[in-house]
């Protein structure tokens, strides 16, 4: 096992983006600080896409490529942010003209291409909520959410409408206007060309009024049962999407910043499109999916700056073996962060020895709509901790009373995860689900649901999820911890560990473990790894049972389904399963 903490060079701390550039007025940070560094709407208020396009478009960035798609053939397709401003606009007004205005919502269905970001900026623009769905849905996911969202416009492809949507139109009322764009996009009953839309538009646009509290991202979530969680984000966030590409993400104007993420996450929406906006770089976009030698190229070719992607990804870039990295060169690279579930200590260690620059967690939900706990350019790494607090939030560990909150003040106690309001992109509600929301909050306080502990140095370290944390005979273990522990094991490249009912201890731990290329599954393997978490975690805490899976249960975000593993393993309902990542 290696422990320690990475520590960065003078010249690197010196060199980043941290709390200082942000402080004023005697020190202290402030949100109005932020804020001062945003234009506003010209007649007053706040809205998202003028802060991330007009802004650039009318002054010293207007030829500064915005977006670089990559499709899926290796040809390149640029936006500067002048072409941006005009095709937004264009689209703002083929919502207008569709009697869509502000409030309504617009659910966008399609990969990475161009016109889901134009589609994006430009309801946003409209005041139009957006709500951002995952094309790999299938058509009853997709029609839960539109219904969910009451989505009176939806914005997809041809190829995706007829395989997804036509199916179950019918059963969804509300749905007034469909554009489709791409190939074949011609003459589909019941749906709107998008490409011959635009071509009418015109390229002008004035924003309407629009208030930082009025609604502008809708974000579906889903939940251990039930139907998914909406949660609503306002224009006001965009506070904390400039603050946090700036201070997490340490983008600066000449990088080329490469977001993983897929939009149909709150990630590729936050960071995939908007932070790297509001700071003027230019943000690649690559349309296929995870390939390792692809990624490997990208980084080199595209002379990616500052690289923002996902455990999963992380852990296949291992499985694929250091070789592979070694045929590249990419030496504009600088900064790596990742999110998406916790990472890893071994993984972060692997950055730094194979990528030569170690990986930067960050912790944040859904609910958050910002990075909130974060390893930032500007501090040293202790490798398996999501970091420390961002300026402006107020983090605490608390355990839930009938009387109310007790608050953690001894260092490495366990307890949950607690935010105290008022950061900008806080969310406004559950849609539709308002005794939901509010038992999401004691007092003055968020509780997140996630078990962690905060040590000496006021670093935060993820223990689990409250209802993944396993029991077994009075102990309290969190599965991360256990499978960090089998990680380390070099033939090891993911495990997932659940609680198993057991009649004399409550439950043991069982690991489901894949490995990396070169290693087969074997009783052998299977006892040293028993062996090698038990010396590690001891008795107590390691697995009583390893299971090896050709691969683990995912959402598309990356996160590891531990629930949808133990129910498997127990023969139970699996629940919401719509984001799944073969779904």
């Amino acid at each position: 096992m290696r422990t320690g903490v990475i520590r960065k060079s003078a010249a690197a701390l010196r060199g980043a983006q941290g709390l200082a550039d942000f402080e004023a007025r005697g020190g202290a940070f402030r949100w109005e600080d932020v804020r001062a560094r945003l234009e506003g709407l010209p007649g007053g208020g706040l809205n998202i896409a003028h802060e991330a396009v007009e802004r650039h478009a009318r002054g010293a960035n207007a030829s500064r490529i915005a977006f670089r798609f990559l499709r899926r053939d290796g040809t390149l397709t640029e936006l500067d942010f002048a072409r941006l401003s005009r095709l937004t606009n264009r689209y703002a007004n083929v919502l207008r003209a569709l009697g869509v205005g502000k409030g309504d919502r617009l659910f966008v269905l399609a990969g990475r291409i161009p016109e889901l970001y134009v589609a994006v900026l430009g309801a946003l623009k409209n005041g139009t909520v957006v709500s951002p769905l995952f094309s790999a849905f299938g058509p009853e996911p997709i029609a839960t959410r539109i219904r969910l969202g009451a989505g009176s416009v939806l914005l997809t492809t041809a190829s995706l409408y007829r395989r997804k949507v036509q199916g179950v139109r019918a059963s969804l009322p509300g749905l007034r206007q469909v554009l489709v764009c791409g190939e074949g996009s011609e003459g589909i009953p019941g749906t709107i060309d998008l490409a011959r839309s635009m071509d009418a538009a015109s390229d002008e646009f004035e924003i309407p009024p629009t208030d930082p509290e009025d609604a502008a991202l809708l974000h579906f979530t889903s939940g251990t049962t039930g139907t998914p969680k909406g949660a609503v984000h306002v224009h006001d966030a965009v506070l904390m999407h400039y603050m946090t590409g700036a201070v997490a993400l340490d983008l600066h104007p000449d990088d080329v910043f490469w977001c993983t993420a897929d939009p149909g996450w709150v990630t590729g929406t936050s960071y995939g499109i908007l932070a790297p906006l509001l700071h003027g770089v230019t943000s690649l976009v690559d349309e296929a999916d995870f390939d390792a030698e692809r990624w490997y190229r990208i980084l080199q070719d595209q002379r990616v700056s500052v690289w923002y992607t996902a455990p999963t990804a992380i852990r296949m870039l291992m499985k694929a073996g250091a070789q592979l990295r070694r045929e590249y060169r990419f030496p504009a690279l600088r900064f790596v962060a990742s999110v998406g579930e916790p990472l890893n200590p071994e993984a972060v260690w692997w950055g730094a020895e194979v990528l030569g620059l170690p990986i930067h967690d960050n912790w944040w939900q859904t609910e958050t709509g910002g990075i909130l706990i974060a390893n930032t350019a500007a501090m040293d790494i202790k490798p398996g901790s999501m970091g420390k607090p961002l300026p402006g939030i107020e983090a605490a560990i608390v355990h839930r009373r009938e009387t109310g909150l007790d608050f953690v003040t001894a260092p490495g106690e366990e307890g949950e995860l607690a935010i105290r309001r008022g950061w900008p992109s806080m969310f406004r509600g559950y849609l539709g689900e308002e005794e939901r929301y509010r038992k999401c909050f004691a007092g003055d306080w968020y509780l997140t649901g996630d078990l962690a502990r905060r040590d000496a140095d006021g670093y935060y370290w993820f223990v689990g999820r409250a209802d993944d944390v396993i029991k077994s005979a009075g102990h309290l273990i969190g599965p991360f911890e256990v499978e960090s522990a089998l990680m380390e094991h070099p033939a090891v490249a993911e495990a997932g560990v659940i609680g198993k009912p057991d009649e004399t201890v409550g439950e043991v731990v069982k690991a489901f473990v894949s490995l990396k290329s070169g290693f087969e599954a074997s009783e052998a393997l299977r006892m040293e790894l028993l062996g090698h978490a038990r010396k590690r975690l001891g008795a107590a805490v390691a697995p009583k049972e390893i299971a090896f899976v050709a691969s683990l249960p995912r959402t598309r975000s990356g996160k590891i389904m531990r629930r949808l593993l133990k129910a498997r393993e127990l023969g139970l309902p699996e629940g919401d399963t719509s984001t799944l990542e073969s779904s």
